[in-house]
């Protein structure tokens, strides 16, 4: 019989409770140290007080009012993202793959509004996930995420990851965007080269043809910057966002230049939920964390920390893991053992990895994990692959 929640998830076998900064607290008492934070959503740990503060004072207020208002608690999430990016203008969803959609009609409605009907493909990339709509799934395009769903949205061509000879090759006179993520998560956490997306911004503007990146996971100071495109020196047209920007509530949002977002006019996109006063209320209260020069450089210090420790931990454990990839606290382990062992493991020495493509485990701690809790780490890591290699 068919479970009351549909079974689409393998879920393990761990009901969490409680949250506590970088620690989840198991209903049967025990403490993980979570280096998942909800797959790069909880920003800020768990039950973080400004956070906890923001969202206890925004539902004393007000909820929901709709977009057909003016939401004050949206103006200001939005003016605190154009003023920190390159965005003149932000829209808000309620989760990546409703920015996927979004970005994808923006950028199919730019071209038709330029009196260029026929750009309407999008070339996405191999190891790509841009979540799991239509749209979503059609962009990324592998198997695993289109088989049984078909027919499929046209328009979209996938290229070879990291081949900037194909991507050149594959523009033409109905190339509308390149859509791809600065890091991809997914994927198996696998960082574009600086040089490479400088290079890809120059041939969207060449070839004429707009540029769209998926921040979804990479960005909110992941990174070590606001947003991980910043490493490169580039802007994008069109960005999507969600995961950390709302610290565990549901938000998301696409931000986007004046001319990139031109065809969006009144009518032709919207969403009862997306800019809610909760959510950026809470998106607000993210920001004044996050976008500081001191809390970035935390990121930065704390990531270079965890690196070091991850290359001894590979180095003493050859034959589990075979090299450490990503920037900031993005990290990914790649395995030469099945990952999901190693995830398993994780959780028999309480600690919370995230399974990747490419035989990966992800480690997406929250950004407030302290150098401790990096200590802390490596031993339950060290640990878990004590067990598999005497198992």
């Amino acid at each position: 019989m068919i479970p009351s929640v549909l079974p689409t998830y393998n879920r393990a076998p761990l009901s969490f409770v409680k949250g506590e900064g970088s620690w989840l607290i198991e209903a049967d008492g025990r403490r993980f140290l979570d280096l998942g934070a909800g797959i790069a959503v909880n920003a800020l740990g768990h039950a973080h007080p400004a956070l906890v503060a923001a969202l206890t004072e925004q539902a004393q207020k007000v909820w929901h009012v709709s977009n057909l208002y003016q939401i004050p608690e949206q103006q200001a999430l939005a003016d605190k993202l154009v003023e920190a990016t390159f965005a003149d203008t932000v829209f808000f969803t309620n989760s990546g793959t409703e920015s996927c959609e979004l970005a994808v009609k923006m950028a199919r409605k730019y071209w038709y509004d330029k009196g260029q009907p026929e750009k309407t493909d999008i070339i996405a990339f191999e190891g790509s996930f841009h979540g799991r709509s239509s749209a979503g799934i059609a962009a990324a395009g592998s198997e695993k995420m289109t088989k049984g769903f078909g027919p499929l949205l046209p328009g979209f061509k996938h290229l070879p990851w990291g081949d900037l000879e194909a991507l050149e090759a594959a523009i033409d006179e109905t190339t509308a965007a390149i859509l791809l993520e600065p890091v991809q998560g997914e994927g198996g956490i696998r960082p574009i080269a600086d040089a490479d997306l400088k290079a890809i911004r120059a041939l969207c503007d060449d070839r004429g043809c707009l540029l769209v990146l998926d921040e979804v996971q990479c960005g909110m100071g992941r990174t070590g910057r606001l947003f991980a495109h910043e490493w490169a020196g580039i802007t994008p047209d069109i960005m999507m966002v969600a995961k950390g920007i709302g610290g565990g509530f549901p938000l998301g949002a696409v931000l986007a230049t004046e001319d990139a977002a031109s065809g969006m006019t009144a009518g032709t996109h919207g969403s009862t939920y997306g800019g809610n006063p909760l959510g950026c209320a809470v998106g607000c209260a993210v920001m004044d964390q996050v976008n500081t020069p001191a809390f970035l450089h935390g990121v930065n210090r704390k990531a270079g920390l965890l690196r070091q420790k991850l290359e001894g931990l590979v180095a003493a454990h050859p034959d589990v893991f075979e090299e450490v990839r990503g920037v900031g606290l993005m990290l990914g382990l790649k395995c030469k053992v099945p990952n999901t062992e190693v995830v398993a493991a994780g959780y028999d020495n309480l600690i919370i990895t995230v399974p990747g493509g490419d035989n990966v485990i992800r480690l997406l701690p929250p950004l407030t994990l302290s150098e401790d809790e990096v200590a802390d780490a490596l031993i339950r890591l060290d640990a878990a692959a004590a067990q598999i290699e005497t198992a």
